[in-house]
This record gives structure tokens, C-alpha cells and sequence, in this order.
């Protein structure tokens, strides 16, 4: 824990256009950073519609600008008010300057996008780096297809960003699993910035069970979605192989998520209903719980879910979606291959019997600790360590920066 007394700032923006995987990443860093630094303080900037709904420790807040949802064929839009996409993103990057402005970090860490969504952040970015401010950019272990993330990073003109404005790269894995730059030509300058903080762990925070664990007496399979919003195919596979298969041998604890369709969901709570074995609650703010409790995990294999199946040793069969991006099919082929977890790819026919022979063998495979990876979990230390190294590089920025001015106004 740091002993430095001077008080130090964090500002982490996520653009959370839509699901919870950001936000989720986002607090987990704000959590562990505010733990093991008693004076610092994080602001979490977040368009997710929910960020409400989650417990944040002391020193750590939020401020919500106005959420944008991209639809399927690309377009954004804005997720409540009553006005154009454009009038939005101007609101949005007008508060996150202000905030940014007012809040004065000495870090200022910025979730997956370089610029932002749409470049919301590019002008903050440029301010914040004049008055000395630490820039980081944290990347989850896998972006996306390298065929679809080259030119979508050239046409979006990340690398200057990369070379100019950050000091900082920071991705959330290890690369014996992936390397989610490997194909990008990158510059010797920004390689070094480049550090591998390892998988960021999560653990079960002390607060009341969740009341759907009263209503369970065996042991049983978690099958989570996230925020399901495109879940309805994954959980539909599931859910018939326990209507059509009543020898399965685990109970079934489905979370729906809270972006799931309310029509779809009601339809998903009737078929539970009439299934001896199984039962389903929308949301849960504290899934650790959930899964700590559990035998075994079904999931789609987001980045947090990943990072839940190992921080909990848990046999997990993951069965990744592949549009619109294949970083979850990609994160789950490696991670089997590795012997982390299991992997049953979508073959568009979903038979029942073909889920419930996998659900059957995910009871006898290995758990993730059998499988010895350096550094895999360190995440959360490490950053904790790089971001006392940058509190000193901003102190020394800022000096320079003051002296530098007071100079200017003597000439």
C-alpha cells in the first residue's frame, strides 16, 4: 500500500455503448486501485444506462453522460433522449472535457478505444497531455479478428495516437494466450510502451447472499450471458437440453442479464417455470457470488466472465458468439487449447442432445488451476505498480510544466 500522503486522482472513461463487460473491467480497476492507494481518489466516466444499479467503495464515483447504442448495421444512436446522434456525441464529449478539466488526474486511463467512441475523447486527450497528465490505454486481452481490427485502427488513425499521446499501454492478459496487437506494424516507440499486466482477478465481495441462492439446495450449473442483450440463442440452446434431457445431472441457474428483450425474457421465465431442475433471475450486481457457489460455468466467454471462470477455479464451457466481432470466439479457442476451459462452437443446428453431452462431460474436466501459466492473474497487482510509477512521472511532468509557465509570464 502506498504511504505517499499527497492526495492523487484517477480518471477512467469507458464509452459502455452497450452490455456491462466495460463498466464491469472499469470498476474492478477503480476498486483494487483505491485499496492499495488510501489517498487516491477515481472517477469512472460511463454512458452504461445501469452503472446505477452497482456498489462503489469509498474514494471511487461515477458520472454518467448520455448513453449511445450502436445498432446492427453499424449506426449509432442515442439510447434515451429525443435528439440526433451528433447533438449527442457533442454533449457527451463537452461533459468528459469539463469533467476531466475539473477533476485534474494525475492517470487518466482510457477503456479499449484510443479516441473514444466517434473521438469523443481525442480534445480531452490533448488537454490533459499538455498539463502533464499520465495517459493510459487499457486493452482487454483480445480485440478482434486481426482482419477486421488493421484497417479499422488505420481508418480511425489510431497509431499517431498511439506514438504521440500515450504513455501507456496496458492489456488486461498475458501473451502466451494472445497478443491482441500482433498483426498492427507498430513502431519501436509505442512496443515499449506495451506491458502485460496479466488477467485482472476477481473475488467475492462481503455483502447480503443474493435471495436466489435460498431457493437452490443442490449443486448447479451457472449459465450467464451477460448483459443479454444477443444471449437469447445460447440460453434457448440450454434450456432445451434440460426440457428435453430430465437426467441432467446438475441443477440450472440461468442470468438472463438486464439488456436482454423484455418479451424474450418473459418467454425464457415460462419455459424455467415448468423445469423441476432449473431456475433464472435478470440481474445480479454481484455475480462473484453467483459463481463462486457454482459447480460449473456455461457462458458466452466475455472478457469478465473469463476472468470470474479462473479467478474462481471454475470448469467452464464457453460457446463464444462470432459476430460482430470474434473476440470471444478467439479468447475461448485459445484458452482450450491452453486447457482452461472447454469450447462448443455454434454450429447454427443447436441440437439438444449435442449440449447435453457437454454439459455431462463439463463435470469431469479439469479446473483452470491445473493449468500453470506465469503471471496469469497478477493483473491487479501490476497495475497497482504501474500506476505508482506514473504518480511519480506525473509529479515531475507537472513541476516542469508549472516552472515552464512561470518562465512564459516572466518574459
Amino acid at each position: 500500500m502506498t504511504e505517499n500522503n499527497e492526495a492523487r486522482r484517477i480518471l477512467i472513461y469507458s464509452h459502455d455503448s452497450f452490455g456491462l463487460g466495460h463498466l464491469r473491467r472499469c470498476r474492478t480497476l477503480a476498486h483494487a486501485l483505491v485499496e492499495q492507494n488510501q489517498n487516491l481518489s477515481v472517477l469512472i466516466l460511463s454512458g452504461s444506462p445501469i452503472i446505477g444499479s452497482f456498489d462503489f467503495r469509498a474514494r471511487v464515483d461515477f458520472v454518467r453522460i448520455p448513453g449511445i447504442i450502436k445498432l446492427r448495421n453499424g449506426e449509432y444512436t442515442s439510447l434515451s433522449l429525443h435528439i440526433d446522434t451528433e447533438q449527442t456525441l457533442a454533449m457527451r464529449a463537452s461533459i468528459i472535457k469539463h469533467t476531466a478539466e475539473t477533476f485534474d488526474p494525475d492517470i487518466f486511463i482510457v477503456d479499449k478505444e484510443p479516441f473514444g467512441l466517434r473521438g469523443e475523447v481525442e480534445d480531452t486527450l490533448r488537454m490533459l497531455k499538455d498539463k502533464g497528465t499520465r495517459l493510459v490505454l487499457g486493452l482487454r486481452d483480445v480485440l478482434d479478428d486481426p482482419a477486421l481490427l488493421v484497417p479499422e485502427w488505420k481508418r480511425k488513425n489510431v497509431l499517431p495516437a498511439l506514438n504521440e499521446l500515450y504513455d501507456d499501454i496496458w492489456i488486461f492478459g498475458v501473451e502466451q494466450l494472445y497478443n491482441p496487437l500482433k498483426e498492427l506494424d507498430l513502431p519501436a516507440n509505442v512496443k515499449r510502451k506495451i506491458t502485460y499486466t496479466g488477467y485482472l482477478p476477481r473475488s467475492v465481495q462481503q455483502s447480503v447472499e443474493p435471495a436466489i441462492l435460498d431457493e437452490i439446495d443442490n449443486p448447479y450449473i451457472l449459465i450467464t450471458v451477460g448483459g443479454g442483450g444477443d444471449g437469447d440463442l445460447l440460453t434457448d440452446w440450454v434450456l432445451r437440453a434440460y426440457e428435453e434431457n430430465p437426467e441432467l445431472p446438475l441443477n440450472a441457474l440461468f442470468v438472463l442479464g438486464p439488456f436482454m428483450p423484455p418479451e424474450v425474457r418473459a418467454n425464457f421465465r415460462e419455459r424455467i417455470n415448468h423445469i423441476e431442475n432449473a431456475t433464472a433471475v435478470t440481474f445480479n450486481n454481484n455475480m462473484e457470488q453467483l459463481m463462486e457457489k457454482a459447480e460449473a460455468v456455461v457462458a458466452m466467454g466475455g472478457y469478465n466472465t473469463f476472468c470470474e471462470v479462473l479467478s474462481m477455479d471454475k470448469r467452464a464451457l464457453i460457446i463464444p458468439r462470432t459476430v460482430p466481432r470474434l473476440e470471444q470466439y478467439i479468447r475461448a479457442t485459445r484458452a482450450a487449447e491452453l486447457g482452461l476451459i472447454s469450447v462448443l462452437v455454434d454450429d447454427g443446428a443447436r441440437s439438444s442432445n449435442t449440449m447435453a453431452t457437454a454439459l455431462k462431460q463439463l463435470c469431469q474436466q479439469k479446473k483452470p488451476s491445473e493449468v500453470v501459466i506465469p503471471g496469469l492473474l497478477d493483473g491487479l497487482n501490476n497495475v497497482n505498480r504501474l500506476a505508482r510509477l506514473r504518480f511519480e512521472e506525473s509529479d515531475r511532468a507537472r513541476k516542469e510544466n508549472t516552472l515552464a509557465q512561470s518562465k512564459s509570464s516572466q518574459l
